[in-house]
C-alpha cells in the first residue's frame, strides 16, 4: 500500500478535523492527488484535488469554503483541513493519486481518473 490516510474520528457538527495522506510511492510522478469520500449506501464522490505544486486546487461544491487541500512534498504528505463539519460529511475518506499527466482547466473528479488509492479513514460527524 503506497497511500495511507489517517486522521479520521468522531466529532460534533461545527468541529474541525485534519486528514493526512502519507505517500510512499513514486511521489515525483504524483502530479495530481485527490480526496474522495463514500457514505454508507452511496457511491464514492469527489471532494478535492491538488496539483504537485499546490498551485491548482479544486473542490466539490458541497465542501467549497469549508475544506482546504494542501501538501508537503518534502514529507510526501497531503492534507485535507475540514472545518465547519456537518453530519452530511460523515463518510469514509480516501486519498488517491493520479500518475498520468493532467491539464490545467480539466477537472479530474471521477474515481477512474486516479490510479492509486489509500485504505480510507472514517469521519463521523454527529449533530
Amino acid at each position: 500500500v503506497q497511500l495511507q490516510a489517517s486522521g479520521g474520528g468522531l466529532v460534533q457538527a461545527g468541529d474541525s478535523l485534519r486528514l493526512s495522506c502519507a505517500d510512499s510511492g513514486r511521489t515525483n510522478s504524483r502530479l495530481l492527488m485527490g480526496w474522495f469520500r463514500q457514505a454508507p449506501g452511496k457511491e464514492r464522490e469527489f471532494v478535492a484535488a491538488i496539483s504537485w505544486s499546490g498551485v491548482t486546487t479544486y473542490y466539490a461544491d458541497s465542501v467549497k469554503g469549508r475544506f482546504t487541500a494542501s501538501r508537503d512534498n518534502a514529507k510526501n504528505t497531503m492534507f485535507l483541513q475540514m472545518n465547519s463539519l456537518k453530519p452530511e460529511d460523515t463518510a469514509v475518506y480516501y486519498c488517491a493519486a493520479r500518475d498520468g499527466a493532467f491539464y490545467t482547466g480539466v477537472y479530474y473528479t471521477r474515481p477512474s481518473d486516479f490510479d492509486d488509492w489509500g485504505q480510507g479513514t472514517l469521519v463521523t460527524v454527529s449533530s
